[in-house]
């Protein structure tokens, strides 16, 4: 569980602070032109990446709480 909590706290929190790496690692090879990921694209990746965050650190503080 100790893992799993610390893989969504670390992927949450780079979806947070670089959505543009996220983009770079996940769907660049989509796009024929090298274009940057819109604005849409950064505002939801934040969103899930604060998610990820939040239950990565409710599953770390369940494990280390009881």
């Amino acid at each position: 569980m100790i893992v799993i909590g610390a893989a969504l706290f670390l992927c949450g929190l780079v979806m947070l602070i670089s959505p543009g790496t996220v983009y770079q690692f996940t769907e660049s090879w989509k796009n024929n032109r090298d274009g940057e990921p819109s604005d849409l694209y950064k505002l939801t990746t934040r969103i899930e990446g604060g998610i990820l965050l939040i239950v990565g650190i409710v599953l770390l503080v369940m494990r280390f709480s009881g």
